[in-house]
C-alpha cells in the first residue's frame, strides 16, 4: 500500500458548472464516501499557465510573476516537484509542454523534452505533450506506464480535451460537456486502481469556460473550479471546509507526509 504516494490530476478548463453534473463517477465515489468534492475559485488572471504555477507552487499570479500564457520561462517558485525532491521523493509528470518548461527546461524543445528521465530535474520522469487535442485516452495511458515503470511519489497527470473543446464550441456547448463525461469515464478505469492500492489522489481544474469560447477574466463560469479529493487517505467528513486554490501545493505536500508551512488549516482533510 502507497500510504504517502499522491496523484494530482488537473483537468485543464473544467469548470464546476459542468463538473457538478457531467462527472458521473467521481460524484459517485462522492456518494459512497470514498471522495469528496468542494468548489474552488481560481486566483486571477483565469488563465492557464499562470493558474499551473498557481497550483503547484501556491503563488498566484501577481506574485509568481507568470502573468499569461506567453511568460516562458522557469518558475522561481518552489513547486511541489522541488519539495518533493527535497526530501529525495521521486517525480513524474505526464503533462502539457507548459510543466516542462516552468519547471524543467525552458523553451520546451520537442524533440529533447517531450520523454524525460533525468534524476536532476525537479520533473524526473516526463511525458509530455505540445498539442491542445492530444487524447484525453493518450495521455492516461502515458501517465500509467510513468507509475507502473517509475512508481513516483508524486505523479502529476494533466489532461487537456476538455479545455480544447471549450475553446472549440464554447462553455455552454454539448461539445464541451461530453468532453468532461468523456475524461469522467477515462478516470474511472484507473481510479478503482489507484485507489485499491493506497494513493491519495486529488482532481482539480485549473479554470473554467465562457460562452465566448474563452476565459481569463472573473466570470462565476470562468474562475469557479472542482477540486475532489478521491481515497482513504482524506477525512471525507471535511465537506464544507473551505479551500482554495493556493493551497493545492501544501495539500499535496502534507499528503506526501512533508512538513510545509501553514499546515494546520489543512489537516483535516487528511485521515
Amino acid at each position: 500500500m502507497h500510504q504517502h504516494k499522491v496523484i494530482l490530476i488537473l483537468i485543464d478548463g473544467l469548470g464546476w458548472h459542468v463538473a457538478r453534473h457531467a462527472m458521473g463517477y467521481l460524484h459517485a465515489l462522492c456518494e459512497s464516501r470514498q471522495a469528496s468534492v468542494f468548489k474552488l475559485q481560481c486566483e486571477l488572471p483565469s488563465l492557464s499557465r499562470p493558474l499551473y504555477e498557481c497550483i503547484l507552487t501556491g503563488s498566484n499570479p501577481v506574485v509568481s510573476g507568470i502573468r499569461h500564457n506567453q511568460i516562458v520561462q522557469l518558475s522561481k517558485q518552489e513547486s511541489i516537484f522541488h519539495l518533493a525532491r527535497k526530501a529525495r521523493l521521486k517525480t513524474a509528470a505526464a503533462a502539457y509542454s507548459w510543466i516542462s518548461e516552468l519547471y524543467n527546461r525552458a523553451p520546451y524543445d520537442a524533440v529533447r523534452d517531450r520523454f524525460t528521465h533525468d534524476p536532476s530535474l525537479a520533473i524526473q520522469h516526463g511525458i509530455f505533450y505540445h498539442e491542445d487535442s492530444y487524447p484525453d485516452s493518450h495521455l492516461l495511458l502515458d501517465a500509467e506506464h510513468l507509475r507502473t515503470t517509475h512508481d513516483p511519489d508524486f505523479l502529476f497527470i494533466h489532461t487537456m480535451n476538455v479545455d480544447d473543446m471549450g475553446h472549440r464550441s464554447g462553455g455552454d456547448s454539448a461539445d464541451y460537456r461530453n468532453a468532461a463525461r468523456k475524461v469522467d469515464v477515462l478516470l474511472s478505469h484507473y481510479l478503482p486502481v489507484w485507489q485499491e492500492q493506497g494513493y491519495k489522489i486529488i482532481v482539480t481544474a485549473d479554470h473554467g469556460m465562457n460562452v465566448d469560447h474563452s476565459h481569463g477574466g472573473h466570470l462565476p463560469e470562468e474562475r469557479e473550479v472542482p477540486l475532489f479529493l478521491v481515497g482513504q487517505g482524506f477525512n471525507h467528513k471535511a465537506a464544507g471546509t473551505e479551500i482554495k486554490q493556493v493551497q493545492i501545493r501544501d495539500l499535496c505536500a502534507l499528503a506526501l507526509g512533508l512538513a510545509v508551512n501553514r499546515n494546520d488549516e489543512l489537516k483535516p482533510f487528511l485521515s
